[in-house]
């Protein structure tokens, strides 16, 4: 179960939940972020149009997405809508959602190799990663990404930072991300057309490919984790084939953007 660093949502929240109780008036529903803590449906709130009968709509065990309307704890429980909210904003709070599920999966694992169990884990440090990062993965993104210190910063403990950064480092893949960038080469020689040829293959590479827009102009896309780095790797593609290009009489140009 995921949880969240406080008791109760706000009113106007996105919560997540799963239905344990089908009634004719109303459902109701396990929160997943907030221990112990159940949502309530009413009838008249859960389709925008006329329920004849609320089985139709929702069903025990069914995960679902609502929006609090009021918050009760002398009841236990929030009044909550499944009408007033989006279908985009239920597949973002869903997402989301996974997402910490997957990063509870990683403080457990940073528990476990302190001989700690995932309680602990979450008052000692859990919490405190939320307060600061805004959320659990967050914090291993972090961690992942600046290394234990980047924690330390923030004064969570060296033991629980360099554990943390450990499982991060293992479980977290860098964003993948494509640049692109263009040559213009041309040479008319009688074997130009076996230079241009060799020029581009040149060019490739290993997480770079080489594309015809239309003669004389040629995309260049690098796959990369590193965004300075995969610069790097474009500009020195596109000089390699200028020179092959230039050396044998012709003539190269490399832009990084194409002008509209």
């Amino acid at each position: 179960m995921v949880r969240k660093n406080q008791e109760w949502p706000d009113e106007g929240d996105l919560i997540v939940g799963t239905v344990y109780k089908v009634l004719n008036y109303g459902a109701f529903a396990k929160l997943e972020e907030y221990e112990g803590k159940e949502a309530f449906i009413h009838i008249s709130e859960v389709s925008s149009g006329w329920v004849k009968n609320i089985r139709d709509h929702v069903r025990e065990n069914q995960k679902i997405v609502a929006r609090v309307l009021r918050v009760n704890p002398k009841k236990g429980h929030v009044d909550a809508s499944l009408k007033r909210i989006r279908e985009d904003q239920r597949t973002k709070k869903i997402q989301q959602w996974k997402i910490e599920q997957k990063a509870e999966k990683f403080l457990e694992l940073v528990a476990k190799s302190l001989d700690k169990d995932l309680n602990t884990a979450y008052d000692e440090v859990g919490y405190e990663l939320m307060d600061i990062f805004g959320d659990l993965y967050g914090a291993f993104e972090t961690a992942s990404d600046e290394g234990e210190q980047s924690l330390i910063d923030e004064g969570i403990s060296e033991d629980w930072a360099k554990a943390i950064t450990e499982v991060a480092v293992k479980n977290i893949t860098p964003p993948e991300i494509h640049i692109t960038g263009y040559v213009d080469i041309e040479n008319y020689e009688s074997n130009g057309v076996e230079i241009i040829k060799e020029a581009l293959l040149a060019a490739e590479g290993k997480d770079i490919a080489v594309q015809c827009v239309g003669a004389p102009r040629y995309r260049i896309t690098v796959t990369s984790d590193d965004y300075i780095k995969a610069e790097k790797q474009l500009k020195k593609a596109a000089e390699k084939a200028i020179a092959i290009v230039e050396k044998a009489g012709g003539r190269g140009e490399f832009l990084r953007e194409i002008d509209n």
